[in-house]
């Protein structure tokens, strides 16, 4: 599985390394102010210096804006390990604020409303024998206009925004190799697409869209294949459709409607988009991620799959060894592999045999125990009934304050 790294940069004339380097300092040192300045904000008592901070804020979206404008990927993904290695409030609000300022851009034309374009993607497993095939896909022009039709008549966006979808099942090689300069060139094409009345190029797009790794499936092999749907919404940027109520009820509310919708189109956009994946869309089965910015989309997908890959190395391990999952217990906890987290599960059988031991990779900003929650529900699935959760594994292995699971939070 592609690990989510920082892409290899490409022939620029961009500023000499050390001037990014320094750069990619100043913009995490300004991540981990606003930050601070966030958390004392919301500590009662707390007073917040608003000129500091507005000057802070200005400082931060204007290297922000010029690295994405400058195709600095380098300074960027740099800033983001530097805030990662300094501080988890520092770097999960840089990492936030990159993604997001990748994919939106505003609109201002003299005499006429502020308008915005967001890119959004929904990631969607897909399980087909022997494999999706790429000539196959988007042959069903009727399927593919109902499906962006679908987007807004179902509300996932509001019935005065313009969207676009993309005729391609992005694989997770081609998203992957989206940077976050790449998303904002490609934001600023589609925006043009949508605005101007003739046709303007779209390299950007289009070199997006580099084809899919080689299948390794047989014809007869059961094939389970991430891939990304990525569109462009363009709204006013007062349209109250998208604007978020301050109460938390009310916020809670907005975002389970959001969710509920979502739901319903999935039912609704399922026989369309099996339609432009597959030749016999009867043959195909989906499982939709929520709709979401790119990056987040990215993420959510990527640690889904590790949930697959790991629940599928638990399950391959009890049919090699023909035990049933009613004689097996697992421990899951956090590990440190070659200094980085992850979420380690081991499966145990008869005789406290060691049967299987898979990791997860562990985001830093990551809740762990909502991790451990979805990994433990996740081995009830399977059978598992006997969990455990340890406070940690040694570097030899061993798991250290082991206790039963009771869905309770890990103490530090």
């Amino acid at each position: 599985m592609p690990k989510n790294k920082r892409p290899v940069p490409r022939p620029s004339s961009q500023a000499p390394q050390e001037d990014r380097e320094r750069l990619a300092q100043t913009l995490a040192e300004l991540a981990l102010d606003l930050a601070e300045q966030a958390a004392d904000e919301e500590q009662a008592g707390q007073a917040v210096d608003r000129a500091a901070l507005s000057l802070k804020e200005d400082a931060f979206n204007k290297l922000l804006r010029n690295a994405l404008r400058k195709h600095n990927d380098e300074l960027l993904y740099g800033a983001i390990e530097h805030a990662r290695e300094a501080d988890v409030a520092a770097y999960e609000l840089l990492r936030e604020r990159v993604a997001e300022a990748s994919a939106t851009m505003l609109l201002r034309r003299e005499g006429a409303p502020s308008m915005e374009i967001n890119a959004f993607a929904v990631p969607l497993f897909v399980r087909s024998a022997g494999g999706l095939r790429q000539e196959q896909c988007f042959q069903d022009p009727a399927a593919f206009e109902e499906l962006v039709a679908s987007i807004v008549s179902a509300g996932l966006e509001s019935g005065q925004a313009k969207v676009v979808l993309i005729s391609h099942a992005y694989d997770l090689d081609e998203f992957d190799r989206i940077t976050y300069s790449t998303l904002a060139e490609m934001v600023r094409e589609a925006a043009a697409s949508m605005t101007e009345k003739k046709l303007v190029p779209t390299p950007a797009l289009e070199a997006s869209m580099g084809g899919w790794r080689a299948s390794a499936f047989g014809p007869e092999d059961e094939a389970l294949e991430l891939r990304f749907l990525l569109g462009f919404a363009m709204k006013r940027s007062d349209d109250k459709f998208y604007q978020v109520p301050a109460e938390e009820a009310a916020a809670d509310a907005y975002f389970e409607a959001r969710m509920a919708r979502f739901r319903n189109w999935t039912v609704l956009a399922a026989p369309l988009v099996k339609r432009c994946l597959a030749a016999q869309p009867e043959s195909v089965h989906l499982d939709f991620l929520y709709q979401d910015l790119p990056f987040g989309a990215k993420e959510q997908a990527l640690a889904e799959l590790a949930m697959l890959q790991m629940m599928a190395d638990v399950a391959g391990a009890l049919a090699r060894g023909g035990v049933a999952p009613a004689q097996v217990r697992a421990v899951a906890g956090p590990a440190d592999v070659d200094d980085e987290m992850v979420l380690r599960v081991n499966v145990y059988g008869p005789g406290d045999a060691l049967l299987a031991s898979s990791d997860k990779p562990l985001d830093l900003a990551a809740d762990l125990q909502t991790e451990v929650d979805d990994i433990c529900d996740a081995l009830a699935t399977l059978g598992i009934a006997q969990v455990a959760v340890a406070l940690r594994f040694a570097p030899d292995g061993t798991a250290l304050e082991v206790r039963a699971y009771q869905g309770a939070a890990l103490s530090d």
